[in-house]
């Protein structure tokens, strides 16, 4: 009987990462881009779901339903451009576990939230900058055939572009999550001793 229940609670735990999973690719798709940044440069509250996951469950999960959205994304636009999913998939895992490692680690309130918000938001502008200087852009170079970027490019691309708008992601993505957790905290926390 306590495997079947084990079996149970761990297939509703695949069910509702699936679901989040999915949510958080419908989200992908509302994005908008911001003024004086580049174009190509989008945001979206798909993180949102992600944050869910990670605060009901643990920062795998987080990252779990981040993967989920970007194969989703992958299958949905064919092949695409797997260069950007996986730097969107970097970029949200940077920003998601965090979060969700303060949440659990410390007191599981709104303080902990904001402390991981922020935490999140300099690991991910600070991360996604670092690995688009060494890898993301040459290897969009190389993967559109064109010639290796010089450092002074990679440096106005990252400086004037990559860093402040995940800095700027962080802080509009934070402003919505915040009430969205206050809202829903009684519920998080019912999730989560029903699924411990």
């Amino acid at each position: 009987m306590q495997k079947t229940n084990k079996q149970s609670s761990n297939l509703l735990r695949l069910i509702i990462l699936a679901l989040l999973g999915t949510i958080s690719l419908i989200l992908f798709f509302l994005n908008f881009p911001l003024p004086f940044l580049p174009p190509y440069l989008k945001i979206d509250f798909s993180d949102v779901p992600a944050l869910m996951a990670s605060l009901i469950f643990s920062p795998l999960a987080g990252a779990a339903v981040v993967l989920i959205k970007n194969l989703l994304y992958l299958a949905v636009s064919g092949a695409g451009d797997p260069i950007g999913v996986a730097a969107n998939f970097l970029a949200g895992v940077m920003f998601v576990v965090p979060v969700s490692v303060i949440y659990h680690k410390y007191h599981k309130g709104v303080k902990s939230i904001v402390s991981g918000l922020v935490t999140g938001t300099i690991v991910m502008a600070i991360g996604m900058s670092v690995l688009n200087y060494f890898v993301i852009l040459p290897a969009y170079a190389w993967f559109m055939g064109w010639e290796d970027m010089t450092q002074s490019v990679k440096w106005g691309a990252v400086l004037a572009g990559i860093l402040p708008f995940n800095i700027l992601k962080g802080i509009i993505v934070g402003l919505l999550f915040v009430p969205v957790f206050i809202k829903m905290r009684a519920w998080i926390e019912q999730k989560q001793s029903t699924l411990a």
